[in-house]
């Protein structure tokens, strides 16, 4: 479906929400406070992945050939395209699926509508969008919930498959690691500029090329025992999740700020001003734990704290895989992927070069 004639031009969806995306997650320093008051209910033994390591999904081992991966993610517009909208949340949610190494099964939506505000049809738009992005995934919404909101609010319980023995935990990375990333960095820098009216036809098209494109990759990627760990790259940014797989493996991580790939045009548009009030807040939950190089700008620091919407596979994998995991990121068209580190022995904290 062509987006220019999805939506009223009347109608800017973004208005409606006072953030938008990935960056409308709490900070992670308070996440971090408001985690540590919860717990205490015993885990049963099928709970393969739950909460203690921060990772994308629950997985609970049904039987011996099959777990279950559950996940849900919701956010406000990240743009003003309803269809667009929809599909970027879409497979934003479905990602923590492929980030476990798992095949998505099934998706419930999850729909929160000013509904005297908006008009339906804009509405509909926003449900066919996710539809789409889960009939490419090959998977029914096959229920939900709505509510009337103050905000406009959209995106999905996403339950999926995959092999006990193939879960991919962001935990597992192993010294002499390296690192490899799916997608080009910026999207947070892309929706404050074209919140702004700044970003043009070229750019947004880039975004929703990036947003819309399901990581489908985690799904081949599981099936290598070279690959030790995998996360997806969303709200903290790419410092945050690599934190957080430092914090899991207790290593280092070593990033090379020169071979992070970063989508067209970004830096200019962050030199210019455009950067996210998310990433401020990323830094300030972790930036104590990261030590960035004499040569790493304050443009490229927020290049690294930008909020990922729908964000690229981070993977650490045994220094022989990388060239096996980049031809399966490649084989799915993502042209951006790229080796940007390695794995250390040494504290749990991220260092760029």
């Amino acid at each position: 479906m062509d987006s220019a004639t999805s939506s009223s031009p009347d109608i800017r969806l973004t208005s409606f929400s006072h953030g938008g995306g990935c960056g409308c997650k709490i900070a992670p320093g308070v996440l971090a406070d408001i985690l540590k008051q919860s717990g205490g209910f015993p885990m049963p033994a099928e709970l393969m992945v739950g909460i203690e390591t921060a990772d994308d999904a629950a997985v609970y081992k049904l039987n011996d050939e099959q777990a279950l991966i559950a996940t849900t993610d919701f956010f406000m517009p990240i743009v003003d395209d309803p269809y667009d909208f929809g599909r970027i949340a879409a497979t934003n949610a479905l990602s923590d699926v492929y980030a476990m190494g798992g095949t998505p099964i099934m998706a419930l939506a999850l729909v929160g509508m000013p509904v005297n505000k908006l008009p339906l049809e804009t509405i509909g738009l926003i449900l066919r969008g996710g539809e789409s992005v889960c009939a490419e995934a090959g998977i029914p919404v096959a229920g939900g919930h709505t509510i009337d909101s103050v905000e406009p609010i959209y995106g999905l319980v996403a339950l999926g498959l995959v092999h006990p023995s193939r879960v991919k935990r962001n935990s597992g990375a192993q010294a002499g690691d390296r690192l490899v990333l799916g997608k080009g960095l910026g999207v947070g820098v892309y929706s404050a500029a074209l919140k702004k009216g700044a970003l043009d036809a070229e750019g947004y098209r880039t975004m929703i090329a990036s947003t819309t494109r399901l990581n489908k990759p985690g799904r081949a990627l599981s099936a290598l025992d070279a690959v030790h760990a995998m996360t997806d790259v969303t709200g903290f940014g790419l410092l945050g999740h690599a934190m957080e797989l430092a914090r899991g493996a207790g290593k280092t991580l070593r990033l090379d700020m020169a071979s992070i790939p970063l989508l067209a045009g970004v830096t200019e548009l962050a030199a210019a001003g455009f950067i996210t009030g998310a990433s401020a807040r990323n830094w300030a939950g972790y930036g104590e734990q990261v030590e960035l190089g004499a040569g790493v700008s304050d443009v490229q620091r927020a290049l690294l704290t930008d909020p990922q919407t729908s964000g690229g596979l981070l993977v650490a994998c045994a220094p022989e895989a990388v060239p096996e995991v980049l031809e399966i990121f490649r084989a799915e068209g993502f042209g951006q992927a790229a080796g940007i580190g390695e794995v250390l022995e040494g504290p749990a904290a991220v260092r760029v070069a």
